[in-house]
């Protein structure tokens, strides 16, 4: 069973809405976008299962910085099953990683969570071991038994110049093992971090981690604020939003949650896989603007 209830509403508003964005530039093509949205009734600070459509939400992509969030959830349950221990530096690194994007915090918080290192090629029961350690973060995938989940690979670290030695060599070739997820899966992950985890002053508060600023003067001194050109610019200025952004030359991706009003809380996922995205800043702000603009509109229904 999905984590949402399909909307046959939202599932006409949501194709509409790729047609247009389709149709007016002839660079786009509906085949290159994965898209989760999901409608969340709130009353009493609970939040119940959503109501939600998707377009292309179980191709598989590779995810980018999205991935990120996958790591930030690791750190919570390896921290929560005492497999680490809470510590300023896990507290900041996981912050940096969510909250700037920090590659560098991404790569340490990797070595944590697997018992592994980058560095020179090894071989032998070394490496056997080695390949081992690092596929610990997809075996948890695969026991938390969430069917979005299935055949999604996050065991890479993210990079700004790419892998070198044994990280190049895990990739295998022609990338065949990079990090892959669905934009359901990217959906189910953040609806875990927004809502189904009961956050207390000792642990990682992994939610405040992805806070973000719509405070146009913010935005402006921070370059890379993952507002401007994603999700977040198509919403105004006076909602709260938490967010998690994936930039690289082929892609460009967002997962978003806002906050409507008292009792309608939205989820957003939108995938883009292509150059021609990647230097485009004005599809996802677009698409976030017409969902936001359909939800005033069409509040959710019992």
């Amino acid at each position: 069973m999905s984590f949402y209830y399909l909307s046959q509403e939202m599932g006409l508003a949501l194709n509409d809405i790729l047609r247009r964005v389709c149709s007016h530039n002839k660079d786009f093509s509906r085949e290159d976008i994965s898209i989760t949205w999901i409608n969340y009734k709130s009353e009493n600070k609970i939040v119940f299962k959503g109501f939600g459509t998707g377009i292309n939400n179980k191709k598989m992509v590779y995810p980018a910085s999205i991935v990120k969030l996958v790591y930030g959830l690791a750190a919570f349950y390896w921290i929560k099953k005492g497999s680490l221990l809470l510590s300023d530096e896990i507290i900041d690194a996981v912050r940096k990683m969510l909250s700037l994007s920090s590659n560098n915090a991404t790569s340490f918080l990797i070595d944590l969570l697997t018992g592994t290192t980058s560095g020179p090629r090894i071989e032998g029961e070394l490496w056997e071991n080695w390949l081992y350690q690092r596929s610990i973060i997809n075996d948890w995938l695969h026991d938390l038994n969430w069917e979005e989940l299935v055949g999604i690979n996050c065991c890479q670290k993210t990079w700004d110049d790419g892998p070198f030695g044994r990280e190049k060599e895990f990739y295998g070739n022609d990338n065949k093992n990079r990090n892959a997820m669905n934009s359901d899966s990217a959906a189910r992950v953040l609806e875990e971090i927004m809502i189904h985890i009961d956050y207390q002053e000792n642990n990682l508060n992994l939610r405040s981690f992805l806070k973000r600023n719509l405070n146009k003067f913010v935005l402006k001194n921070d370059s890379l604020n993952q507002i401007d050109g994603f999700l977040g610019e198509g919403l105004p200025e006076s909602i709260n939003l938490w967010s998690k952004a994936g930039l690289m030359s082929e892609v460009r991706h967002d997962s978003a949650w806002w906050i409507n009003n008292q009792s309608l809380q939205t989820l957003l996922v939108v995938f883009c896989n292509g150059e021609q995205y990647s230097k485009d800043s004005s599809l996802l702000p677009f698409i976030a603007r017409e969902v936001y603009e359909f939800n005033k509109r069409y509040p959710i229904k019992d």
